[in-house]
């Protein structure tokens, strides 16, 4: 249903802050915006109550995987769209989840250990749901972009640099480990958690909690996105486009894609359509205008197919409501559905048993 509500410079400032430093404590936060901590708490408080903006933080290196990112198209069965949707979004390794125009009626982003696992999803679990009458997969061979690194780009430079005055500076080579597991499940539940209440719900002492989060902060492992309803953005419109370029220059094109003031994703893919990325832009309007762009800034770049999105169900394991209102999350993790491992069990005994003996004549 739609709404009146807006956002004003301050709520605009208080997100960019926390996409900026999104487990900054409200006393420096702000400090940062000018006001005192207990407003920029307050007003938070109602942001996110209202669905109007939120938090979330999932792993993106851990040691135990490296994992597969897949974008699937599902074609449903008329009328059931709505009930598949609502059932795989449930599905904890789902992404991204959309209704989308054109040649697909959802378009899903999932993350699975494998090609052996991405298997077993797509067959038995998606080619077995009522509803569901085909899919087409397509693996991501780099994901040069994604939606974490995008701005409302509100605060300037000393606003920035108060806020990530104490954040390590140096990389590490560091990656979430499988005794940071229950740690990391807090933070994907609530990532703003103080240390002493992650503390006490994992185990840990507050002292190694502070010591493995900045050690997973250094090195990348976990990543945390702060957005805002789609509807008070400024850039209420997502576009998916599909392209073709040479092999040799997808890298580059991709690089330069990823760069673009619009772009919130942005992959190489296997098959003939090899560049997927997404766009955010302030009107359906500015479609061909943007496009009309790519085209006379890279010719090397084939615009092959486009989507809109009518309804980002999911995002970022988010699931929204039509107008992009936050309504509750689904903690981003691994897979697992010991009905599908079981239908996958019987299937390879089947083919190593072989045929059986023909049937006798009657």
């Amino acid at each position: 249903m739609p709404t009146s509500t807006t956002l004003d410079e301050l709520d605009h400032l208080l997100v960019t802050a926390l996409q900026t430093a999104p487990r900054a404590d409200w006393r420096r936060i702000g400090a940062a915006l000018g006001v005192d901590a207990s407003t920029a708490a307050r007003r938070w408080a109602r942001l996110t109550g209202a669905g109007l903006a939120w938090l979330s933080c999932f792993p993106v290196a851990v040691d135990w995987l490296t994992p597969v990112v897949a974008f699937i198209e599902i074609d449903c069965v008329p009328g059931r769209l709505h009930e598949v949707a609502a059932e795989i979004a449930e599905d904890p390794h789902v992404f991204n989840l959309e209704h989308v125009t054109g040649g697909r009626d959802l378009l899903m982003t999932v993350v699975l250990r494998d090609n052996a696992e991405l298997a077993r999803y797509v067959g038995f679990r998606l080619g077995r749901l009522d509803g569901v009458a085909a899919t087409r997969t397509q693996l991501a061979t780099t994901l040069h972009s994604e939606g974490s690194r995008w701005r409302l780009d509100r605060l300037d430079q000393r606003q920035r640099d108060l806020l990530l005055r104490d954040r390590p500076r140096d990389r590490a080579d560091w990656v979430l480990r499988a005794e940071d597991e229950r740690l990391a499940r807090l933070l994907a539940e609530d990532c703003r958690l103080p240390v002493a209440r992650l503390a006490e719900r994992s185990g840990l002492s507050p002292t190694t909690v502070r010591r493995r989060l900045a050690r997973m902060d250094r090195g990348g492992a976990l990543m945390y996105r702060c957005e805002v309803a789609r509807f008070l953005s400024g850039w209420p419109v997502t576009v998916y486009l599909w392209g073709s370029a040479p092999p040799d220059e997808v890298t580059r094109l991709a690089g330069l894609l990823a760069g673009l003031r619009e772009t919130r994703m942005c992959a190489s893919l296997t098959g003939a359509h090899n560049v997927l990325f997404a766009v955010w832009l302030r009107s359906v309007e500015r479609v061909q205008s943007f496009e009309t762009a790519l085209r006379r800034r890279f010719p090397q770049l084939e615009i092959v197919d486009r989507a809109v999105a009518l309804w980002q169900v999911k995002l970022a394991g988010q699931l929204l409501d039509p107008q992009g209102r936050h309504l509750r999350g689904v903690p981003f993790w691994t897979w697992d559905d010991p009905g599908t491992e079981d239908a996958l069990g019987d299937l390879v005994a089947r083919l190593r048993a072989g045929p059986g003996p023909p049937a006798a004549a009657p």
